[in-house]
């Protein structure tokens, strides 16, 4: 497969394919005209980056998931406890939203709308 074989097959980007491989997170073949070469080992590779990045994991954890994928003697508790930290990363990012939207909503529920030029939502950005 050539790259935008492979982009189309992955649902990622070609530039984002050659990201991987120059971290060396996905090491495809050169054919002899330096062209790069992917096979379905690759493809399935960018599928599963493409769901753990989908899922929060970071770049260095899906360097360490493929890592543990590949080694069929790996432990379920490493994968689990890797899971477990993106977890805690997106609950406190929700809670972090949570509030975020409630100051904002207050603002503009103080707000009135109207012509008039004091704007209570301009205020509460501009105090400490």
């Amino acid at each position: 497969m050539n790259i935008g074989e492979v982009a189309e097959a992955s649902g990622l980007p070609a530039k984002t394919i050659r990201y991987y491989e120059d971290i060396g997170l996905i090491r495809p073949a050169r054919g002899g005209n330096g062209y790069r070469v992917f096979s379905d080992a690759d493809r399935h590779k960018l599928i599963f980056l493409t769901r753990a990045r989908g899922l929060g994991f970071s770049v260095a954890e899906c360097r360490t998931l493929l890592s543990l994928y590949e080694d069929k003697s790996r432990a379920s508790s490493d994968v689990r406890e890797l899971a477990e930290g993106a977890l805690t990363r997106i609950e406190a990012k929700m809670a972090e939203l949570q509030q975020m939207r409630g100051a904002l909503s207050e603002l503009v529920h103080r707000c009135h709308g109207d012509t008039r030029p004091d704007c209570p939502i301009l205020e509460g950005l501009a105090s400490a």
